[in-house]
């Protein structure tokens, strides 16, 4: 059964970072592209970044841009997201996504909370 866990999450002041890790197991991971979303309380589930299956190429919400950087290990199985500048808008569940077509599965979350 597929499973992806984040980690990483917890509470950080504003202008902060964080780096969250996701591992997928019982998947062929490298042929998967990758991502993170996260929903805040009351707000739709957002999309944050993703990235191809080789690393080759990703993608970024206007918001994150240039704070925010995805990237990938295949040999681990492992994503990571790490977080620059962060600001209480950023305080929200973060979950793990694999995609490949119209299969994906995503992870249980981990909160990131932005607060002084």
């Amino acid at each position: 059964q597929v499973q992806l866990v984040e980690s990483g999450g917890g509470l950080v002041e504003p202008g902060g970072s964080l780096t969250l890790s996701c591992f997928a197991s019982d998947i062929t991971f490298g042929i998967y592209t990758m991502g993170w979303y996260r929903q805040s309380p009351g707000r739709e589930h957002e999309f944050v970044a993703n990235i191809t299956w080789n690393g080759e190429s990703t993608n970024y919400a206007d918001t994150m841009s240039g704070r925010f950087t995805i990237s990938r290990d295949n040999a681990k199985n492992m994503v990571y997201l790490q977080m620059n500048n962060l600001n209480p808008e950023d305080t929200a569940v973060y979950y793990c996504n694999a995609e490949l077509g119209t299969l994906a599965y995503r992870g249980k979350g981990t909160l990131v909370a932005v607060s002084s």
